[in-house]
């Protein structure tokens, strides 16, 4: 049964994997500027003077868009999977503790002043992770008297609350001529900015946050039984409560500075990843990763091609996320009931 078991896990993964690769190089391929099969030998060839436009259209416009498209639905849906396991709860997404919200702020002060794309980045990040450790701060202060996990939900939505009206605030005050639709494009998510040179950073933050969650995979293993159990076992909880709450903030807030608010992609794939491999989240997390990177990269497909202008990719994810979450909810009741 075990040896089954993990013919089928493999399958699976094997599956995904080769679904990525397919969109991967259809994203490259399809768009306003159509680039022949033919002309993926470039991208082994590391460029070319065969047609200058198709490779600034693959190197400097479609490559870094498809390499994010994957490492931001990557790392949302990863930081998903892992708040899930925390907070035992499957309706909770990343920005439960006010992480999006935080990075929101951040992007549109920075608009406001003018500030370059690369501080822009910088302020959302910024953003992101300081709203994170108000909702620690104001839990640890209020975790004496109440249970932790409790109050540290209703820290993130109190925190949540307070940048989302400093947002309001900054749209307010706003230029609606110039700085409020820059904003206000900003906060509805898109690919279409991100650069080649954007994503070491990325994949640097990526990598820092990812190891420590996948070391703890196990552990959330154990905290999915309750935290009596886990204690029992000599797991400090506390500690791998805030390792897993600072390692997803960070790689959120990390793709979050590059992309904007995409919603929805952090709540749907974790539980498509749990439909196909079961609650064990050491293989939960690594396909939370692959999914998410896969379906963004078809949400982001959708949001270039299927109008003549590009659709924010923030509302293709929820108009499209939410009929597929209600679809896998119907499927996943008996496990939620």
């Amino acid at each position: 049964m075990k040896e089954l078991k993990s013919r089928h896990t493999a399958a699976i993964y094997f599956g995904v994997i080769f679904a990525l690769f397919l969109l991967f190089v259809a994203s490259l391929l399809i768009g306003r500027y159509p680039v022949p099969l033919s002309s993926l030998h470039l991208l082994v060839q590391g460029g070319g003077n065969d047609d200058p436009a198709i490779a600034t259209v693959l190197f400097s416009i479609r490559l870094p868009r498809i390499i994010g498209a994957v490492l931001v639905g990557g790392a949302l849906s990863l930081s998903g999977s892992a708040y899930q396991g925390l907070f035992r709860n499957p309706m909770v997404s990343p920005d439960i503790l006010g992480v999006s919200s935080g990075a929101g702020f951040g992007a549109a002060l920075a608009i406001l002043l003018s500030l370059p794309v690369f501080l822009i980045q910088v302020s959302a990040f910024i953003g992101g992770l300081c709203a994170v450790l108000l909702a620690l701060t104001v839990a640890r202060s209020a975790a004496k008297r109440h249970e932790g996990i409790l109050v540290l939900v209703l820290s993130g939505i109190v925190i949540s609350a307070v940048f989302t009206a400093l947002i309001s605030l900054m749209k307010y005050v706003a230029d609606p001529e110039s700085k409020l639709p820059t904003i206000t494009y900003w906060l509805m998510g898109s690919l279409a900015d991100i650069r080649m040179s954007d994503l070491p950073a990325v994949l640097a933050f990526l990598g820092v946050g990812m190891v420590p969650l996948l070391l703890l995979s196990w552990r959330l293993n154990v905290l999915s039984f309750g935290e009596e159990d886990a204690r029992s076992l000599g797991i400090n909880i506390t500690a791998v409560r805030i390792t897993v709450i600072i390692a997803a903030s960070l790689i959120t807030a990390s793709v979050i500075s590059i992309s904007g608010l995409i919603g929805w992609i952090g709540l749907l794939v974790p539980h498509a990843a749990r439909l196909l491999v079961g609650p064990d989240h050491r293989l939960q997390l690594p396909l939370s990763f692959l999914l998410g990177g896969m379906l963004l990269l078809f949400f982001d497909a959708i949001a270039r091609t299927i109008l003549t202008i590009e659709i924010p990719i923030g509302i293709v994810t929820a108009l499209v996320g939410a009929p597929f979450f209600i679809v896998i909810l119907k499927y996943s009741s008996r496990k939620l009931l």
